[in-house]
């Protein structure tokens, strides 16, 4: 069984510690070492409580550069900064969380080139790659709503999207708008009609779509839960409800993560899976799409490991076979 040694830069913060509880459990993964300036010398479960009794692993202040992959969990804007400080070995993989590579403008540093990792878009891609740049949490549950209408040509009227996030897309640095007392029995809105994943979702519908040219419309939401998106995506079309369904059933039939359902989806049947599940339904003229994700797994996590199976020809699901929250 092929083993993979990986290596996890800024491992105390809440993608950093999901990282560490998946590949903990990845049979073909072995952790190197994990990074952390904060708590080098501790054991893991000094960041993340629930990791006692789980691995006598510590985290540390040194980078290792005998690894095949290395996972950058940082802030936006320090990935760039920390590879500008370190010379890992061109065999060496980078698989990057934050945004800093996700645009085409960005995409090369150092003589490294980033894939856009959303397998749905570019597994094939993806395959053949060094380096991916992961794509954001909302991009992921806006562009998979999205995904089969642009391959068929069917993006023709502005977009408008209403999507919900929990308070763990924030990161873990306590503000006013992530803590219990301003979060719980709240809701608000923010970043309205220029959130930052816009840029990526319209770089991969015109991918698709090629001239791609139509308005986005999107309100971002603050959820008084934890973990989850859930994003209503709708358009006007001609297409009739089967048509529609029989163009996302046929786009996803050969991708393990996302499913189309006939029921409504809610996050709870996606919190703690790498699953985005998808619903269609027509009302009049107007096509209305809903997509869940878990923004910490099939958001951030998840897809980074989908994308590690996919780098090393590993079995798509490896490590992911997990069990949804439910109730």
């Amino acid at each position: 069984m092929k083993t993979i040694k990986a290596g996890i830069i800024g491992g105390a913060g809440f993608t950093g510690g999901e990282l560490i509880r998946v590949l903990l459990n990845h049979p073909n993964v072995e952790l190197g070492f994990i990074h952390s300036r904060s708590h080098a010398g501790e054991p893991l479960h000094k960041a993340h409580a629930d990791l006692v009794g789980e691995t006598a692993i510590l985290f540390t202040d040194k980078i290792e550069h005998d690894v095949d992959v290395i996972f950058l969990c940082l802030g936006h804007g320090e990935s760039k900064v920390f590879l500008d400080g370190q010379d890992f070995p061109s065999s060496v993989k980078i698989i990057d969380l934050s945004q800093d590579f996700r645009l085409r403008a960005s995409a090369e540093k150092g003589g490294r080139s980033f894939v856009y990792g959303l397998p749905e878009l570019n597994k094939e891609e993806i395959k053949t790659a060094n380096n991916i740049a992961n794509p954001g949490c909302f991009a992921t549950a806006i562009q998979l709503a999205l995904m089969p209408l642009a391959d068929a040509k069917q993006l023709n009227s502005d977009i408008h999207i209403s999507a919900v996030t929990g308070s763990t897309g924030a990161g873990q640095s306590l503000t006013k708008t992530t803590g219990f007392t301003w979060r719980n029995n709240n809701i608000s809105h923010y970043k309205a009609f220029k959130h930052q994943h816009l840029f990526e979702i319209s770089e991969s519908l015109d991918k698709s779509q090629e001239g791609f040219e139509q308005s986005i419309h999107f309100i971002p939401y603050r959820g008084n839960f934890t973990r989850g998106i859930l994003a209503s995506v709708y358009l006007k079309t001609d297409l009739s409800e089967d048509e529609l369904k029989s163009i996302f059933q046929e786009y996803y039939q050969d991708h393990v993560f996302t499913h189309v359902i006939d029921q409504p989806v809610d996050v709870k049947l996606v919190v703690n899976t790498n699953k985005c599940l998808i619903h269609v339904e027509k009302h009049g003229d107007m096509v209305l799409i809903t997509s869940a994700i878990d923004n910490l797994l099939k958001g951030a996590v998840g897809q980074a490991t989908h994308n590690m199976n996919l780098l090393f020809g590993l079995e798509e699901k490896a490590g992911l076979n997990l069990k949804p929250s439910a109730f």
